[in-house]
């Protein structure tokens, strides 16, 4: 009945369903469980010693039967709360000191540094990917040439992105490429005029990475991450000069 919500407390879906009838049955011997939830009576027995483990069910010796007991559903709100304690710390601990300790792992230059994403899941990724990389950085903005065909593309799979970044505290500065394009809160915008048809494209500047988003056929969205300092800040230096000429 609530297996999925169990199964993301670590519990699996045989795991639940034998917890959920044990429930049902109060203390019972291996055997009624097997019955009660419909799964072989040596899964089930596997399945209850790894119940125990989890402090979810008691076992209680009753002379020469042994029995299995439900914790109190309460137990199962104990258990996420220590896992969410423990998610918060291991978040701590990744930002100030495993994935510093890890960049320093990476060699100056590997095939590592480029990332290729496709599809609406992979567009949403580089785009969180944007966010989480400029927000711990002092000057928090980023830059971005965008040509109006992508625009329409670029939010689908992230519709509060502009939202989540405005949240964020993070500004952007925009060079639109062709006409379109609305102005929005932390944003500043300026227009490259073009004759003829324009591309789909989309490049944002995040030192020290660049992304490029494009189209490919019947409008599959793919995307190029490159990381690399030495490129993102010939970008930088491409975008500024243009920006001040516009």
């Amino acid at each position: 009945m609530h297996n999925k919500t169990l199964e993301k407390l670590g519990l699996s879906a045989k795991e639940a369903t034998i917890y959920q009838s044990l429930l049902s049955l109060g203390p019972s011997p291996i055997r009624s469980v097997a019955e009660h939830s419909g799964i072989n009576r040596g899964t089930a027995h596997e399945c209850l010693k790894s119940l125990l483990l989890k402090g979810v069910v008691n076992y209680l010796p009753r002379g020469r039967r042994k029995l299995f007991s439900p914790r109190d559903p309460e137990v199962l709100l104990q258990i996420a709360e220590k896992q969410q304690s423990d998610l918060e710390n291991a978040i701590a601990q990744l930002k100030t000191s495993v994935i510093p300790d890890l960049q320093h792992l990476k060699p100056d230059f590997a095939t590592s540094q480029v990332q290729f994403y496709e599809g609406d899941e992979g567009i949403e990724f580089v785009l969180r990917d944007i966010l989480s990389t400029v927000q711990p950085s002092t000057e928090k903005e980023y830059c971005v040439f965008s040509s109006k065909p992508i625009r329409s593309h670029l939010y689908r799979p992230f519709p509060n992105y502009t939202n989540l970044r405005i949240k964020k505290g993070i500004e952007v500065r925009v060079i639109a490429i062709g006409d379109g394009g609305e102005d929005a809160e932390l944003s500043q915008r300026k227009w490259l005029k073009t004759e003829g048809k324009v591309d789909a494209a989309y490049i944002a500047i995040y030192p020290p990475k660049v992304a490029i988003i494009s189209l490919a056929s019947n409008n599959y969205p793919t995307a190029v991450v490159i990381e690399a300092r030495e490129v993102a800040a010939a970008q930088q230096i491409i975008f500024n000069t243009l920006w001040e000429l516009l």
